[in-house]
């Protein structure tokens, strides 16, 4: 999640300082990503220094400055919502990454990796439904990102089985103590 474009369509509805971008965008995502008034300050000030916002007047009696986005500022928040979210730009998969190291690295029961995870993403699921059910039906932009989460948690866990039955057909099809290749183009690996 991009929290400089977040900072920026959070200031296309006007002069906002770091405290209230904060809780505004806290309360745009229930929270579900929090931020520290610290990072929302940091990122203002690259968002400054890269002429997309401009302090809006004098400190208030808190010392606290306001900032307004620039004509800049107005044209990247309409590109990012013009441009598709591209996977290059997500974070790491890191449970993807875990289950892949998992599978080529000996010893590692990958089933109970899976296992252990599925038991967690399930949880969560279960949490995200709770909150759902509570979540009230005028809160368009929250129950969209808990309609996120709950799609999200749904495919992990669908992954998770897909992983399951994969590493189990693999491990009955080869006999104990085979030499397995991990992959097509990397080294073999004794089981």
């Amino acid at each position: 999640m991009s929290i400089r474009h977040g900072l920026l369509a959070l200031l296309e509805r006007g002069p906002r300082h770091g405290y209230q971008l904060r809780a505004e965008f806290d309360a745009a995502t229930g929270a579900t990503w929090p931020l520290n008034v610290g990072q929302v300050y940091s990122t203002l000030d690259r968002l400054e220094r890269d002429g997309l916002v401009a302090q809006d007047g004098d400190p208030d009696p808190d010392g606290r400055i306001a900032y307004r986005l620039t004509d800049t500022g107005h044209a990247e928040v309409r590109g990012w919502f013009a441009s598709p979210v591209s996977p290059k730009g997500a974070p790491r998969d890191e449970l993807a990454i875990k289950l892949a190291l998992a599978v080529t690295t000996p010893g590692v029961d990958v089933l109970s990796v899976v296992q252990t995870q599925r038991t967690g993403t399930m949880t969560a699921l279960q949490e995200l439904t709770r909150l759902k059910t509570r979540a009230a039906g005028d809160d368009l932009a929250w129950s969209l990102v808990l309609d996120s989460l709950v799609f999200r948690a749904e495919a992990e866990i669908r992954w998770l089985d897909h992983c399951e039955a994969r590493v189990a057909r693999a491990a009955a099809a080869r006999p104990q103590n085979a030499v397995v290749p991990v992959s097509t183009t990397g080294p073999a690996v004794r089981r």
